[in-house]
């Protein structure tokens, strides 16, 4: 296992918040006192014996972790190519990764003093983790969600309300998740003495993709453990996520990164086509930019505004990418690949009719390659997929638009 002496994690950000050329600070400056509070405040307490005992409580009673891993042996099977391997974050109590993070950034506001939570949301889901977060922790929550996804997950919409949160409809553009984000930094800036804004992926200026990857990396670490055990002191060949901001994939990479023969490979939401406007595929069709509030790569027009975009999964529907992930991209250590809506789809009635198990429609695009990338494989090789959430919330946007499907051996 190659280990540095200085492991990865410590080498970025560096200390202005830069992994590489991206990252930053590019926030209105008014706010710049407010990210430096935070940037203390997280640096004082991530190393804290007692915030680290009250997250890790939290992580096992709340949340239910660790998760397990989980091996697909009928479709590896099927295949007969490469085994493939499932980090089971679709286990967590609410249904995905995103209460990892969602849980330290309410212990975060805790800590300093703050009485509310604020975030945007677009398939609904850190909408919902983040309202749980808040509501074990006391703190009053607002979540920004664009109208077509309030009208499309509205059983997330649901249980955030049930949950004691205030869901805000952003109506400007497509009303989808770049505007949700815009709205709800609209809101800190206006909030920010008495809120923190609980980012929901691994973007915005410094420091929040540090944190995000932070409260994330348990789960690379625990897979990584996971995998050394299961298989016999060795470690997947490759490990697969989707990446729309890389919460997930941040998360899943941050445990194998420093392991130079392990591929990570990133998974981009193809759409309907390459062409502009109808995929959300960043680091594959974007180049460097500025969005919110942090220097990274960005699906642009002509104009050098943010493209539209589409993907069958309003999770993955952004037209950025966080900027640790594009550091990565550029390095070479991650390789980046993209699948269609149609065959995520597939993936997905794939998983739950094979396997028993329904993933959300984020998590069928890296499945959907794993599936493609088995049969090129030995089946000496094994391959690691974070299944980062599960299908509950697509079920009936699936049944309603491609039927029960049927079952198939993945090609």
């Amino acid at each position: 296992m190659s280990h540095h002496q200085d492991p990865y994690l410590q080498r970025y950000p560096d200390s202005k918040g830069y992994y590489g050329q991206f990252g930053g600070n590019h926030y209105p400056v008014e706010l710049h006192p407010a990210l430096q509070e935070l940037a203390n405040s997280y640096d004082k307490l991530h190393q804290d014996p007692a915030f680290q005992d009250a997250l890790k409580r939290a992580r096992i009673g709340l949340q239910g972790r660790p998760t397990p891993i989980h091996h697909l042996a009928n479709i590896s099977t099927d295949i007969g190519g490469a085994q493939i391997f499932v980090k089971r974050e679709d286990l967590n109590h609410t249904g995905a990764h995103k209460i990892n993070h969602c849980v330290g950034f309410a212990l975060l506001a805790k800590a300093m003093g703050k009485t509310k939570l604020i975030a945007e949301t677009g398939a609904g889901q850190h909408g919902v983790a983040l309202a749980t977060a808040a509501a074990f922790f006391r703190l009053d929550c607002e979540i920004h969600m664009g109208e077509v996804d309030i009208a499309k997950q509205s059983s997330n919409v649901g249980r955030i309300r049930l949950l004691g949160g205030r869901v805000v409809p952003a109506n400007q553009g497509q009303s989808a998740l770049k505007e949700a984000s815009d709205s709800a930094f609209q809101a800190y800036v206006e909030q920010h003495h008495t809120a923190l804004y609980a980012i929901g992926s691994a973007i915005g200026p410094h420091p929040f993709p540090r944190i995000v990857r932070d409260f994330q990396s348990v789960v690379g670490q625990e897979a990584r453990e996971q995998c050394l055990d299961m298989m016999g002191d060795r470690l997947p060949e490759h490990v697969i996520a989707c990446v729309a901001g890389g919460s997930n994939a941040m998360g899943m990479f941050s445990g194998f990164v420093d392991d130079a023969e392990v591929v990570l490979h990133a998974v981009e939401p193809l759409g309907v086509s390459e062409r502009l406007g109808e995929h959300a595929a960043t680091l594959s069709h974007g180049r460097p930019g500025t969005l919110h509030g942090a220097r990274s790569v960005v699906l642009q027009k002509e104009d050098d505004t943010p493209a539209a975009v589409s993907s069958i999964a309003s999770g993955l529907a952004y037209p950025g990418v966080g900027p640790e992930m594009a550091m990565l991209h550029e390095m070479d250590r991650i390789s980046v690949t993209t699948v269609s809506n149609a065959e995520a789809i597939e993936a997905f009635y794939q998983l739950s009719q094979l396997e028993g198990i329904i993933p959300a429609l984020e998590s069928a695009h890296a499945l959907a390659f794993a599936f493609r990338l088995a049969a090129t494989r030995p089946p000496s090789e094994r391959i690691l997929v974070n299944l980062s959430g599960r299908g509950d919330k697509d079920v009936d946007f699936v049944l309603d638009n491609h039927g029960v499907g049927s079952s198939q051996t993945p090609q």
